[in-house]
Order: structure tokens, then C-alpha cells, then sequence
């Protein structure tokens, strides 16, 4: 099995960042896992077809959005909430407070 691209903490680039959250089914897909939390990546309810979704998928990974864990033959897909404080503070709650409007 291949590994999975993910940046460590100080390889998480703000220009990154922006252009993975720049994109309405991303913006859906973090909205969904800051209310549910972790979830494997096929019970998130977006209607697109799988490939596009999963080109999502990979997009907020490598920016560093999200985190993926692989158990068995399922993805779970997670926040990297205390990451991006780090890098960015308050980034990730401030678009998830204006998606809410």
C-alpha cells in the first residue's frame, strides 16, 4: 500500500491553505467534519461523483486541512485543527464562523 502525502506542521503553507478552502465542496466537506468530527471518507453525504471527491479529498490533505487515517480498507478523514492554530491562529475558525452565515 502506498503512503499518503501529508505535510508535518511547519510545511503547512498559508497560500495552501487558502486555495484548498477556495472551492464550495471542500468548504462542505470541512463543514461536515467540524460537526461530526473524524469520518470515514465515504459516509460524507456531497453529491459528486466519487473521483471528484476524492480529488477533494487529496487537495485539503496535501494543503494540510485535513488528516487521513487508513484502517483496513477505510479512509478516515479528520481536522487538523491544533495544526493550523499553530501555524495560522484562528484561520480555520474564522471561515468555519462565515460559512455558518
Amino acid at each position: 500500500m502506498r503512503t499518503l502525502y501529508q505535510p508535518n506542521v511547519n510545511e503547512i503553507n498559508l497560500s495552501t491553505v487558502l486555495y484548498a478552502l477556495s472551492d464550495p465542496i471542500r468548504l462542505d466537506i470541512i463543514k461536515s467534519l467540524a460537526k461530526a468530527g473524524e469520518q470515514a471518507c465515504s459516509h460524507i453525504e456531497i453529491p459528486v461523483p466519487n473521483s471528484t471527491l476524492s480529488h477533494h479529498y487529496k487537495v485539503l490533505r496535501e494543503s494540510g486541512v485535513t488528516h487521513t487515517r487508513i484502517e483496513g480498507t477505510q479512509r478516515f478523514i479528520s481536522l487538523r485543527n491544533d495544526d493550523l492554530n499553530v501555524r495560522f491562529p484562528g484561520l480555520l475558525a474564522a471561515i468555519l464562523q462565515g460559512l455558518e452565515t
